[in-house]
């Protein structure tokens, strides 16, 4: 029988801590993964969705955010909790807009996305794949 190993990190990020604490201590999981040697573009699309996610968990509900990152072997899994009940939905953002655009640029970086509400709030959760390189869930 195959043994599944699975490696996780959690943090939690108030809002008065800022989006760039969340993207250095998730910059620093992915090199400890192999992330940022393997396929730095695939370690920045990560970067990048956690900064959204964040953002808009700051922005939009007006909450600290609990930020996890999981991997599986398959996926990394990158979850952010916020206060707020309302599922985010991607949108329209106009072309002078400075805000708007989030969940298009996590849309366009992840693998694929979802949002889940439960009793206390959201989760959103982004899943990417790893780069070709990263063959196991503790890989050199």
């Amino acid at each position: 029988m195959a043994r599944i190993r699975v490696v996780g990190w959690a943090r939690r990020l108030p809002v008065s801590a800022g989006v760039r604490a969340g993207r250095v201590w998730a910059r620093e999981h992915l090199e400890a993964l192999g992330w940022d040697r393997a396929d730095p573009d695939a370690a920045d699309a990560v970067v990048l969705a956690v900064s959204e996610l964040l953002t808009n968990a700051h922005v939009h509900a007006r909450s600290d955010a609990d930020l996890v990152l999981v991997w599986d072997g398959h996926c990394l899994h990158l979850s952010v909790h916020d206060d707020s009940r309302a599922l985010p939905r991607p949108r329209e953002a106009d072309p002078d807009a400075l805000g708007g655009r989030g969940l298009a640029l996590v849309e366009a970086v992840a693998d694929h996305w979802h949002a889940r509400p439960d009793r206390v709030g959201k989760t959103v959760t982004a899943c990417f794949h790893p780069p070709s390189e990263i063959c196991g869930p503790l890989a050199p």
